[in-house]
């Protein structure tokens, strides 16, 4: 999948990342960070929220591809004839039963 899908959804969404997307819960200095890293590196605690929405958006353009992929799949399953199916020849004793019905009705 990170060979075959990924590279035309990284086309696709150019260089959008969310990863540096935070929010400061406690700053040991009281101060604001312009990046994530500065923040981790300072030791303020932060909620990545960036990451998380960078995860999700990956999950729902490979889903939606899988999704797009297996519908294909079905339609071309789908367009090929089936095989007609000769019914089974009926056993003896059905055979029997049914001359015996015949003669018994004329």
């Amino acid at each position: 999948m990170k060979d075959v899908i990924m590279p035309p959804i990284g086309l696709a969404l150019g260089r959008v990342d969310f990863a540096n997307l935070f929010l400061v819960l406690r700053s040991p200095d009281g101060g604001s960070y312009a990046t994530l890293d500065a923040a981790q590196k300072a030791g303020a605690v932060t909620l990545n929220y960036g990451v998380f929405l960078n995860q999700v958006i990956s999950f729902l353009i490979v889903a939606w591809a899988v999704f797009l992929l297996i519908k294909a799949m079905n339609r071309l399953k789908d367009r090929q004839p089936e095989e007609k199916k000769v019914p089974a020849e009926p056993p003896e004793d059905v055979k029997l039963l049914r001359e015996i019905r015949d003669a018994l009705t004329k």
